[in-house]
């Protein structure tokens, strides 16, 4: 594994401030300890792109608030986001559409798998959160009626906040999800006939696997998600979200970012988070850093088993938590 090294900030040719290397003895130790674990989980399996990964490798990234970030093992390394790039579909939806983004979702745990159908019957369409799949569907149903393409604003967003202009879809990856994605149709073709669904179910369904494509690295993905660490506030300076919906995102993250294994992350790491089964998470320190962490094995739940560890070390050797 490489040492943690040190960027300037995003879009910036300054030097990284004083102190830029605080966290990196810590993040070192991680790497090695993660390196050491016999259990990594296995590589999600229904995506022939991700199966064939190997699930030992491990990336780590820290960005604090004015942009500097650094980090360690395959921290440059892009992966597949996949459920990660949900977070920043609602962020864009909160700043463009305010509070009727909710009348089509919740805002509770749903304790049910990610792709569950269970509950949505009983509940007349309205899915438990933003993060499961069906909740994310309506998010995205939402947002591709407002921009009329979803996925490409979610990809400038990342674009724009990393400083990568080389974030991109991968085709193969869409295509691959598609080829699987019969629970999914089925979730949407269900919220429809409850009136929670506005676009062609073949649309929204093309533009959330699009938008689950997205590759991005550690690096882009701790810059991109500091707006939530600095209440709202992008890369800029601009405001994408009030501070009030900036806690928003982030309270919904703590509660329902890791889908049925949520309590677990809030015990565990104490930190808002939100994974993909790509075998990444993000997690927020607001105020302080966004933290990025990959290791592609999963547990029965859909998350990165050494990045959950690797959080849980991070939060407990510097003491970093919203608790």
């Amino acid at each position: 594994m490489s040492h943690p090294s040190a960027a300037v900030p995003a879009g910036s040719a300054a030097a990284p401030r004083t102190g830029a290397h605080r966290f990196s003895a810590v993040i070192s130790r991680i790497a090695e300890e993660m390196a050491a674990r016999d259990d990594h989980g296995a590589p999600a399996d229904y995506i022939p792109m991700l199966a064939g990964v190997d699930p030992r490798r491990f990336g780590m990234a820290v960005a604090e608030p004015d942009g500097t970030v650094y980090g360690v093992g395959d921290w440059r390394q892009p992966f597949s986001t996949q459920s990660i790039s949900k977070v920043f579909a609602l962020a864009l939806a909160l700043s463009l559409d305010g509070e009727r983004i909710w009348r089509g979702v919740g805002r509770e745990p749903s304790g049910n798998p990610f792709n569950s159908l269970v509950q949505l019957e009983y509940e007349n369409g309205i899915p438990r959160n933003p993060f499961i799949n069906a909740g994310a569907l309506v998010v995205t149903d939402r947002l591709q009626a407002l921009t009329g393409d979803a996925a490409g604003q979610v990809r400038e967003l990342l674009r724009t906040e990393s400083g990568n202009p080389a974030i991109d879809f991968v085709p193969e990856v869409a295509g691959s999800e598609a080829a699987h994605g019969d629970r999914n149709a089925a979730l949407a073709h269900f919220m429809a006939s409850y009136g929670n669904i506005t676009l062609p179910v073949p649309e929204l369904l093309s533009a959330y696997f699009r938008q689950c494509s997205i590759e991005a690295s550690c690096a882009d993905l701790a810059l991109s998600a500091g707006f939530l660490a600095r209440h709202g506030v992008r890369a800029d300076g601009s405001a994408l979200l009030t501070r009030s919906q900036a806690k928003q995102v982030n309270a919904v993250m703590l509660t329902c970012g890791t889908y049925d294994a949520a309590g677990e992350f809030a015990y565990r790491v104490g930190l808002p988070g939100k994974s993909g089964v790509g075998g990444g998470i993000i997690a927020i320190v607001p105020g302080e850093c966004t933290l990025c962490v990959w290791s592609p094995g999963l547990d029965r739940r859909g998350n990165s088993v050494a990045g959950v560890a690797a959080l849980d070390r991070f939060t407990t050797l510097t003491g970093l938590s919203v608790f």
